[in-house]
């Protein structure tokens, strides 16, 4: 089964309450919208603790936030995984990489991370905030590449930011620095066939439309 949550921040003991609130279990997928975290200090307690989570019986998965160490994610090795290219963190640990189209538990998801950081003017360059939190034009180009590959069409869409009339919808405008970002995914919402779009980023848990579900606390089974 694949359950999908919001921004975990590297927050320890969300993972704990995660497994109480949804039951997830073996040979099951935990997706998370951005923001992970938990790849950020990298520093000795951050990576016993990324060992802890080795030894859990499902798979984690995520697309970057805005919030990540994204050099540090950068290192670890590039493998093709389940159809779509990843950053293999631990053996059940997998960054999803942007713009790439996967097979899970028999369903379809493109994933396509990245966010631009309002609050990066009370941030560190390259200590709390990093550049790369925004797409590259490499990235847009392989994610429509990749979509068309599928048919353009796929079950589920997992981001961190949302499409521009989406955003409009709970902060009423979208920051200049993001219209990229959310102007692309305005685009894709028109051009292509899914079921279901799972967001972080707001800090919300919330039913945008029939289609576009923001998540940040909820633990959802799909």
């Amino acid at each position: 089964m694949i359950y999908i949550t919001g921004d975990t921040h590297g927050q320890q003991n969300r993972i704990l309450c995660i497994e109480q609130k949804s039951g997830i279990g073996a040979g099951d997928y935990l997706i998370v919208c951005g923001d992970f975290g938990y790849v950020f200090i990298n520093d000795l307690s951050e990576n016993n603790f990324l060992n802890d989570l080795e030894a859990r019986p499902y798979t984690i998965c995520f697309c970057d936030g805005n919030h990540e160490n994204f050099p540090a994610i950068y290192l670890y090795p590039i493998e093709m995984w389940n159809g779509g290219k990843v950053h293999r963190i631990r053996k059940n640990i997998v960054h999803l990489m942007r713009g790439q189209v996967f097979d899970i538990d028999g369903k379809k998801l493109f994933t396509m991370g990245g966010a631009y950081s309002i609050d990066k003017s009370m941030r560190l360059r390259n200590i709390s905030w990093w550049k790369e939190e925004m797409p590259t034009l490499s990235e847009y180009r392989e994610a429509i590449s990749n979509l068309k590959n599928n048919g353009n069409r796929v079950d589920y869409i997992i981001t961190h930011t949302a499409p521009t009339q989406i955003v409009q919808r709970i902060v009423y405008r979208v920051d200049e620095n993001e219209k990229k970002l959310c102007g692309f995914f305005e685009r894709l919402m028109h051009k292509v066939q899914f079921e279901k779009w799972f967001f972080g980023h707001w800090h919300i848990d919330e039913e945008i439309t029939d289609k576009f579900r923001a998540i940040y606390f909820d633990v959802l089974r799909l």
